[in-house]
């Protein structure tokens, strides 16, 4: 059955070919190839993400039934290896940038949040001796910053699995935002630091961290509230004490665990705090999909560059997905489709009639086309 060819269409769209010239100038690589392009090589990885292929001869097996160039599989591999990563993850910067303008969304939580979280992949240690992880095997991370408003990654920073997440998510904190993290990236100094700078925070606490000169706050409890305590204190010992007073609010997850997370957010309620640190949800949701539905645990390649091409080619599907489904729910109230379905009867064109009108309607309107054009949707 023929392909889908929506991906390499919309990526013509999104990344045009003097930004990719732009792109590669920025890295400095000269881009000698007359068939597999730069520019045809993200059309490949993005494709190749979103329709879960299962390595390079897949991708030149089934290439041309989706519109792509007519390659041989070792020559996907070559461009792979020589191509520095870098750009790759530039244009996921530049869609990134893109989509999230046009799909933010209102939550019942006040301002502005900012997820951050990392996720390994791993493999036996022989496919990538560069990045040796635990025992017998390999890993590389990405850590990543995700904002619930867009549903969507804002950065992402790559590294072997050994690299410890908290310094890496300072990094990633942005004041734009409220930082939003679990209890791997709690550190004293840090914390303290993040009140000098205005940065502001809901990270949890390990349990066996000291607090000292404890001082309860006052405050009207939520009907049906799972908060426990809501006070002031320094945290730490004597020898590694914070500088600062922080605010801790104590809470219950659903199955009645006791979560503790440091803030410095004096002016909401203790039960916003609560909510707010629960919509880290999303990030580990996030991680699950791209996992099982852009087949990102099958690394196609070796090397750096041919292993965070992929991942970043894979994040690029994933935002175009997420982009193009909210934008076409925002027209349809029923019949509901998951994300996951959206995915799946998009690409093998069962998409419901009334959902891809939809589609084809935003199409037509955001990149000012006729419908004609469009005709590779369906």
């Amino acid at each position: 059955m023929k392909q889908n060819t929506l991906f390499p269409n919309l990526i013509q769209k999104f990344i045009t070919n003097e930004e990719v010239a732009t792109l590669t100038e920025l890295i400095g690589y000269e881009d000698t190839a007359r068939k597999l392009t730069v520019g045809k090589l993200i059309e490949y990885l993005v494709t190749a993400a979103a329709s879960e292929w299962k390595g390079y001869r897949h991708c030149g097996d089934v290439g041309t039934s989706a519109g792509l160039v007519d390659v041989d599989h070792s020559t996907i591999s070559k461009k792979m290896k020589e191509l520095d990563y870098q750009l790759m993850k530039k244009a996921f910067a530049l869609v990134v940038g893109k989509c999230n303008r046009a799909t933010r969304r209102a939550l019942k939580i006040p301002n502005r949040l900012l997820l951050v979280d990392s996720t390994t992949i791993t493999v036996g240690k022989s496919r990538l001796p560069w990045a040796l992880y635990h025992g017998e095997r390999s890993g590389i991370k990405l850590h990543v910053s995700y904002t619930p408003e867009t549903n969507m990654p804002l950065d992402v920073v790559e590294t072997t699995g050994l690299v410890h997440d908290g310094p890496v998510g300072e990094r990633l904190a942005d004041r734009r935002f409220i930082l939003v993290q679990d209890r791997a990236y709690f550190n004293i100094k840090r914390i303290d630091r993040f009140v000098s700078d205005y940065q502001d925070f809901v990270i949890r606490v390990k349990e066996n961290v000291e607090l000292s000169t404890v001082k309860s706050l006052q405050r009207l409890p939520e009907e049906e509230s799972n908060v426990t305590r809501d006070f002031t204190c320094r945290l730490g010992t004597p020898q590694s004490r914070s500088t600062k007073r922080h605010r801790m609010v104590f809470f219950t997850d659903h199955k009645g665990h006791e979560i503790r997370v440091v803030t410095n957010l004096l002016n909401l309620s203790a039960e916003a705090i609560a909510r707010i640190y629960k919509a880290r949800w999303g990030i580990e949701s996030f991680f699950r999909w791209i996992k099982q539905n852009l087949n990102v645990p099958k690394l196609f390649g070796q090397t750096p560059n041919a292993v965070y091409n992929q991942l970043f080619a894979a994040l690029i599907a994933y935002v175009l997905i997420q982009w193009l489904y909210q934008k076409t729910k925002l027209a349809i109230r029923l019949p509901a489709l998951s994300l996951v379905a959206f995915q799946r009867t998009l690409l093998t064109g069962t998409l419901p009639l009334i959902w891809l009108d939809a589609l084809t309607t935003f199409l037509h309107e955001y990149f000012a086309l006729s419908r004609s054009s469009l005709s590779f949707i369906g």
